[in-house]
């Protein structure tokens, strides 16, 4: 597997209209020497040409806010995201309540640009701002019979009013295998592009484990726990042959109700020509020794 702990360098956080041309600008203005410690510059982007924040921002899938992709955009300005703090629990060495503030005040963030892939067979490139889980998590001390993490959503249906019908069992819940959690590309996102995250797209903090399906990246995280059991995840709980714990991006592997080997680019237009789908969303010689053995037909 490839190893990812290599020097990084620093970079100013991009306007929109220069994120495109990034790498070009870095090292036009050697940006290393000028930029502040708190955003560096990610060695693991794709090439691909990320989405406009428009397109980010207009078209998800957030269903505290509403069943429509524009809904979240249109009813998340209802929640509050500050004040912020996460709960972690279960096998660490030190639980409590986590001030957003704090966690941020002791990571290092990077931008890194992820293709992002939905179970619906669409598709994006985004331009992520945050820092790696597995730095809070060591911070926090893992113990050694920990073998999971699980994640909760905020319930504020007062907030949210999609909480308020009964399509899912509220809190939203994901769920990652510890050496999953742990991997340099699970991203604990803070923004996207030059910006913090829209509450559309799950602010204040949501994961994003990019060779996977969209859903495991649950958004407007509170809770954090470690456990030695597999824990419920919200989707695999209200259709089990459907949704899969891992949910791996897999093209050999369709869907019940539809085909996994292409997918649809938000942005491409009406006429565009699908792509194929790759395995693990690209992320193949990242992550493929992760499931060294499994059957992942059947471990889905």
């Amino acid at each position: 597997m490839r190893m990812y702990r290599s020097k990084l360098k620093y970079s100013d956080v991009t306007p929109k209209e220069m994120f495109f041309n990034r790498r070009q600008f870095l090292a036009a203005a050697g940006a290393s020497a000028f930029a502040p410690a708190a955003f560096a510059a990610s060695p693991y982007d794709t090439e691909e040409t990320p989405n406009s924040f428009e397109e980010i921002s207009n078209y998800n899938n957030f269903y505290e806010f509403g069943l429509g992709k524009e809904d979240p955009a249109r009813n998340a300005h209802t929640l509050t995201t500050d004040p912020w703090s996460v709960k972690i629990d279960g096998l660490v060495e030190q639980p409590g309540d986590y001030d957003l503030a704090d966690i941020l005040g002791n990571v290092t963030q990077e931008e890194r640009i992820y293709r992002f892939r939905c179970v619906e067979a669409w598709s994006m490139v985004v331009p992520w701002r945050g820092f790696e889980l597995a730095q809070l998590l060591e911070r926090v001390g893992v113990q050694p019979s920990a073998k999971y993490v699980a994640f909760e959503t905020l319930v504020r249906p007062e907030e949210m009013p999609g909480q308020r019908s009964a399509i899912l069992e509220w809190p939203y819940r994901e769920g990652l295998r510890l050496d999953e959690a742990m991997h340099p590309l699970t991203l604990m996102a803070t923004g996207l592009y030059d910006q913090d995250l829209p509450n559309q797209n799950g602010a204040p903090l949501r994961l994003v484990v990019p060779w996977k399906y969209g859903f495991k990246s649950i958004k407007s995280i509170v809770r954090i726990t470690l456990t030695e059991e597999e824990p419920p995840t919200s989707w695999n709980m209200a259709n089990q042959r459907e949704y899969g714990f891992y949910s791996n991006v897999n093209p050999l592997v369709d869907h019940p109700r539809w085909s996994q080997a292409t997918e649809k680019r938000i942005g491409g237009g009406l006429f565009a020509k699908r792509i194929p789908t790759p395995m693990f969303n690209g992320y193949e010689e990242e992550v493929a020794d992760l499931y060294a053995g499994m059957d992942l037909k059947v471990h889905f």
